[in-house]
């Protein structure tokens, strides 16, 4: 299904460099390890030693920082300025210096910039590729940088058909608003899901209080659960795929399918992670 906000007609598109920029101020250690460990679930590795990894759209950096941790050679890129300056500024924390963490600026939908990178043992893209425009180019072009028996990871948001044509109708909305706005229909919708899961939970038998599993949650990849939800209701562009429509061109491309973690059916992001294989 294609949510590109009609090829961003009126050029509205969020500022993600913005939102990682106050994200890096609640950045720590715990975090961090969490965020390697994650890296550790999804692609079956304790370390990336002797590795290169490329980080399409790196965002806060916190994923690059993590694989360099885990000892890969990192190359990464954003398309926004504000978060390649992000990127930047955690290399200049963890490793000032380092010659095998370059970053820079560039497109995923740039096919000569993406070109002279080469190829990569770890491909890695979360929650990037469907905030291109072109979410299916975007795949196409970062699974060509895969080395011959390498990784491609990514994470795209699931298709949840009306739904995710709501959600866009919201983001949409959102980044019409003045900034000082913004925060106001976050925290308006982050509280209307919160109070609704409680009254399930409640109902289930489960702890009801709103916001329980805020700290659980940033666990799960070492994120801030306040600017996931700034990013959910205003990230654009904004598109959306069911796993077959993800798996499937890649199988046909000469990738296997290596792990795989849904988000049940409902909103969030479906996490792939594939193997090139050899000769293909």
């Amino acid at each position: 299904m294609n949510l590109s906000s009609e090829k961003l007609k009126h050029e509205q598109r969020f500022e993600f460099g913005k939102n990682w920029k106050s994200f890096l101020t609640s950045l720590n250690d715990d975090r961090i390890i969490q965020a390697e460990e994650s890296l550790k679930k999804m692609l079956g590795l304790e370390n990336l030693n002797g590795k290169t990894f490329l980080d399409i759209g790196s965002g806060s950096g916190l994923f690059s920082l993590a694989a360099k941790r885990m000892g890969a050679t990192v190359h990464s890129f954003d398309y926004d300025p504000q978060s390649v300056a992000c990127t930047k500024e955690l290399k200049q924390r963890y490793f000032p210096q380092d010659p095998h963490w370059v970053i820079e600026e560039g497109s995923a939908l740039d096919e000569q910039y993406l070109n002279k990178l080469g190829t990569f043992d770890i491909v890695y893209s979360w929650g990037v590729l469907h905030h291109t425009g072109d979410m299916t180019k975007a795949i196409e072009l970062s699974s060509e940088r895969v080395k011959a028996d390498g990784l491609f990871f990514i994470a795209i948001y699931n298709d949840q058909g009306g739904a995710s044509r709501r959600w866009l109708a919201i983001k949409k909305f959102y980044n019409k608003l003045p900034h000082f706005l913004q925060p106001l229909i976050v925290l308006f919708i982050a509280s209307y899901y919160e109070i609704k899961y409680s009254l399930i939970l409640l109902l289930k038998g489960r702890n009801p209080l709103p916001f329980h599993n805020w700290k659980e949650s940033k666990k799960s990849r070492g994120m801030s659960v306040w600017h996931d939800w700034v990013d959910w209701c205003g990230g654009l562009p904004f598109e959306v795929a069911k796993p077959e429509n993800i798996i499937v061109p890649l199988l046909n491309k000469g990738f296997i399918l290596a792990n795989l973690s849904t988000c049940g059916g409902s909103w969030g992001c479906n996490q792939y992670v594939f193997i090139k294989n050899i000769g293909s």
